[in-house]
């Protein structure tokens, strides 16, 4: 059976993202600092370094994944009728290397990358995302890559098997919060592994 994953970094407080998201700030205000315990790597950064558990959760985060689901405010900042020439923030080879199920109000047709990575827009709501994304991802995992609203719907859906969350050290304040009205969600924790600049949270929800 396919396993379904939030995956997600988030502030102590519980933003995965600061206020006032733009083209400039995809992560809003101060959003980058959430993503230093990444960006810092060794594995991330190609830069040479001291491995630490922190590149193991890297290669995690970007390895063995059959399929991806995302919100549209992950895939680009444009609201209404899409603008045909956006393929994505991540230039013309993505790093998602797999199908990648973009939730949307506006039908769009397929957008193929190079290395593997093919957009597909889907109009009909979160569930009918991740059973495509399950279907495509055959005997690997699905992940769940945000933004904070597709996490929160997935999860108030029941869609969801584990969440793996990264907590930095920081306090925003501000910004938007995945967890938000899932007070009745239960989960038990897996996995806890410590680093200088993150803890890394592994839960299964409980159904």
């Amino acid at each position: 059976m396919t396993t379904v994953i939030c995956n997600f970094t988030m502030s102590l407080d519980g933003y995965m993202a600061g206020p006032n998201q733009s083209v400039d700030d995809p992560l809003g205000q101060g959003g980058m600092k959430l993503m230093e315990w990444m960006l810092s790597t060794p594995t991330f950064s190609g830069e040479d370094g001291e491995r630490t558990v922190d590149d193991d959760m890297v290669d995690e985060v970007r390895n063995g994944y059959g399929a991806f689901v995302m919100g549209r405010n992950m895939f680009g900042p444009i609201r209404g009728e899409w603008d045909l020439s956006w393929k994505g923030w991540w230039g013309d080879e993505p790093s998602y290397h797999a199908p990648v199920f973009v939730l949307t109000h506006y039908p769009r047709e397929s957008v193929p990358m190079e290395g593997g990575t093919t957009f597909h827009f889907v109009t009909d709501g979160i569930a009918s995302a991740v059973e495509r994304a399950k279907e495509a991802a055959g005997d690997k995992p699905v992940l769940i890559a945000g933004g904070a609203a597709a996490i929160r719907q997935a999860l108030a859906a029941g869609l969801v098997d584990e969440i793996n969350t990264h907590i930095a050290p920081l306090i925003f304040g501000a910004g938007e919060r995945p967890l938000d009205g899932l007070d009745e969600t239960r989960l038990e924790p897996i996995r806890v592994i410590e680093s200088p600049k993150v803890t890394h949270v592994r839960y299964r929800v409980i159904r």
